[in-house]
């Protein structure tokens, strides 16, 4: 889920929804997890589950986050995963692994009947089913939500579209956002109260630092894409970079080596992007399509998600957008 230890580094701060305005450009994958988690964790497994047992727990989750957007006037462009690169492969068997151990878990919790350890386990087994990337998709479409399909990480094609202007933020809670060279990423969309601005201009200039002399930080404490060097944390890594100039210069000083470092820079520096997309930031999502979507062809509990679709609604009003249905 990206380099948390850049926290450390990144100069955040928290920003009044009022102060934001414009385009955002989502991870959706990043933003979908965390609403399907959270919705298997605290709704009864009935209220999103088919009568051939398939689940689409994703459909109250879209429905009951994408209003904090409309509300506020903002507009959210949700950039989709496409083949995460190889240098990942580490990073994804590693929660594969540790998927399965809480499926383990899960298992036993069941036979206990710990109906608490269920909840938390369930929360933690999930993953994104094809079903539920093919739900999610069609219901943003009902709903006029721009997509965009990114060739290879989301929030790099995310930051791309940032740094062409056709976003005005990204938004992942992803500090990797930052080494994709986002310019403004909003974090915390997915909970409650305002969420953070991570400035990355306000970022460089803090340490004194160029992008690609913190993407060669980031590397040495250690990314999805690779480990980091032993002993090396955040403030160790500004001092060594600070004082050496760049990656390479560290590591022959210290007498160390990052396997596939090279890669790892290159993929950060010029990441897989495309400038092949196009959306339109005026919405007129189908409402009544999306109720009927949501309800009756994958019959989610209707007390569930009508809230979400009401305040979708009165967010029309409040906006003067008229032309909603």
């Amino acid at each position: 889920m990206g380099n948390a230890a850049l926290r450390d580094i990144a100069a955040i701060e928290e920003i009044p929804f009022d102060d934001i305005e414009g385009v955002v450009a989502v991870d959706a994958h990043n933003w979908l997890y965390r609403y399907l988690t959270t919705t298997v964790k605290w709704t009864n497994s009935g209220k999103y589950t088919t009568s051939d047992g398939t689940e689409v727990a994703n459909l109250i989750g879209i429905v009951q986050g994408l209003p904090k957007f409309f509300e506020n006037d903002v507009v959210p462009v949700m950039v989709f995963d496409g083949g995460p690169s190889e240098l990942k492969d580490d990073e994804i068997q590693s929660r594969r692994e540790q998927r399965e151990t809480y499926e383990e878990q899960l298992e036993v919790a069941r036979e206990e009947g710990d109906e608490v350890a269920i909840a938390q386990l369930e929360s933690r087994t999930q993953r994104l089913t094809p079903t539920i990337q093919e739900t999610s998709r069609e219901l943003l479409r009902l709903l006029d939500v721009p997509i965009v399909e990114a060739p290879a990480e989301g929030e790099a094609q995310a930051a791309h579209m940032a740094r062409r202007g056709d976003a005005d933020y990204v938004g992942s809670e992803d500090y990797d956002a930052l080494l994709f060279g986002a310019p403004l990423t909003l974090r915390q969309l997915t909970s409650k109260g305002n969420p953070e601005l991570m400035d990355l201009e306000a970022t460089l200039d803090r340490h004194d630092l160029t992008l690609e002399q913190l993407i060669d930080a980031a590397i040495l404490i250690g990314t999805d894409f690779n480990d980091g060097v032993t002993g090396i944390g955040p403030k160790t890594a500004l001092s060594e970079i600070a004082e050496h100039g760049d990656l390479w210069s560290v590591l022959e000083a210290r007498g160390d080596t990052i396997e596939y470092g090279d890669r790892v820079r290159q993929l950060f520096r010029d990441p897989n992007v495309t400038d092949d997309y196009e959306f339109d930031a005026s919405l007129d999502p189908d409402l009544v399509a999306a109720k009927a979507y949501v309800t009756d062809e994958w019959a989610v509990d209707a007390d569930e998600v009508a809230r979400g679709f009401e305040r979708i609604e009165e967010s029309a009003t409040q906006t003067g957008l008229d032309r909603w249905t």
